[in-house]
């Protein structure tokens, strides 16, 4: 017996704030989710597997109009013809409560409701499958309970979107324990609601597919969905790679580069392990540049000068096609500090200035709201993301203190350079 582990396709998911990045593939990004569900029903067909299961979110909230439900349809189509049966829930991003707009379904999929924990018997395979889906979207009572008891002689499964007892960054919905889960007596949990792959326990086995398609910059790695296969009671699963944008971070430690040209061959050299295999995948990475460095000066003088940099230097990669998502700078300058606050001069005074500030955070805040409070707070929505600073934000404002003393240092140092 074979059959597919999916969840949180999130079809059709909004891409907020793309359109601000020059040069981003917008259609490819939209249009990922899409591919990675046409991918999933192409491994099926071509396995074949006799069944597949997704474990909730196929949707990302109600339809804008038909489109999403009809594409979603079609594919499930293509499985009906072949002769595979599709069992499914639904969580808190597609629950009865959220989708407004209702298409049927062809008649090898089983939706399970949502009053109640249900069984599908499989009798030609000797499986039997329990689930439940969601009512709406603020599930908070623990669903195990209510599942029915294992079949005797069958391959149970469960299928459930659930947080268990809680994951970092997913919000929490239908909470359990694995002790909860084990303790049911089935073979098999097939969860759904966190979006990074997980095997959370053996025997029983308990596992997270991960969603299909990463969505954005903190979604990264590899996504795709688990092939399990049973034999005698025995299961082996492999995890399967389906997405077609591969989100990913990096950190480049630049502590005593002073060339942009050694900035791009510490890019290339970063990138190089994680393009292995790539195909056809396009790559979206975001870019953080730490360190003490003397480029410190040349983007202070220059704002864009690294961010450039890194974007040509991706331009160069040939093996794969790479996406620069963002290029973050937490760098340092390479100063004495203690020797230029000596100094009796502007530049002295500035760093004296600075370390009053550092000293005093209420202060600080005071003259930030005073200079950039009124610009942060008119941003509209979708410009105000997660790379615009937070004036209650310590951490923020010293970041701003700094770069702002960069960017002094630097048109007084090419003041005094022309004179």
């Amino acid at each position: 017996m074979r059959f597919i582990h999916a969840a949180d396709l999130h079809l059709d998911s909004p891409l907020r704030g793309l359109a601000r990045y020059e040069g981003a593939p917008v259609e490819r990004l939209r249009t990922a989710t899409r591919g990675a569900l046409a991918r999933l029903i192409d491994l099926a067909l071509a396995e074949p597997v006799d069944f597949v299961l997704l474990a909730g979110d196929i949707y990302d909230g109600d339809w804008q109009d038909f489109h999403t439900g009809l594409f979603f349809r079609e594919q499930l189509v293509r499985l009906d013809r072949a002769g595979i049966r599709v069992f499914m829930v639904q969580g808190n991003h597609d629950a009865q409560g959220v989708i407004s707009r209702q298409l049927s379904l062809p008649p090898n999929v089983r939706v399970f409701g949502s009053r109640g924990a249900e069984t599908r018997r499989l009798d030609d395979l000797s499986v039997a499958i329990h689930g439940r889906s969601f009512r709406n979207r603020s599930e908070d009572a623990d669903l195990v309970p209510s599942y029915p008891d294992p079949l005797p002689g069958f391959f149970n499964i469960g299928l459930l979107h659930t947080s268990l007892s809680g994951r970092p960054g997913h919000d929490t919905y239908a909470p359990t324990t694995v002790a909860t889960l084990a303790a049911k007596g089935y073979d098999y949990w097939a969860l759904g609601h966190v979006h990074c792959r997980e095997r959370v326990l053996d025997s029983p086995r308990i596992v997270y597919s991960g969603n299909l398609q990463g969505r954005h910059a903190n979604e990264t790695g590899p996504k795709g969905c688990e092939l399990v296969r049973v034999e005698a009671g025995r299961i082996a699963s492999e995890f399967m790679p389906l997405d077609l944008v591969r989100w990913d971070q990096m950190t480049l430690d630049l502590t005593g580069q002073g060339g942009l040209d050694a900035l791009g061959a510490a890019f290339h050299e970063a990138l190089a392990p994680r393009l292995p295999g790539a195909g056809d995948l396009l790559h979206a990475v975001r870019v953080t540049l730490t360190g003490c460095t003397d480029l410190y000066g040349s983007e202070a003088a220059h704002p864009g000068t690294l961010e450039a940099a890194i974007r040509a230097a991706a331009q160069d990669v040939a093996a794969a096609e790479v996406w620069i998502e963002q290029v973050r700078l937490d760098l340092t300058p390479p100063l004495d500090r203690d020797r230029i606050a000596q100094r009796q001069d502007a530049v002295g005074e500035l760093v004296r200035l600075v370390d009053a500030l550092r000293a005093d955070p209420a202060a600080l805040a005071a003259l930030a709201q005073t200079e950039v409070g009124g610009l942060l707070s008119a941003l509209p929505p979708e410009v105000a993301g997660e790379e615009v600073p937070r004036l209650d934000c310590a951490a923020d404002l010293l970041d701003l203190l700094r770069d702002a003393e960069a960017t002094v240092l630097a048109r007084l140092a090419a003041a005094g350079a022309r004179t």
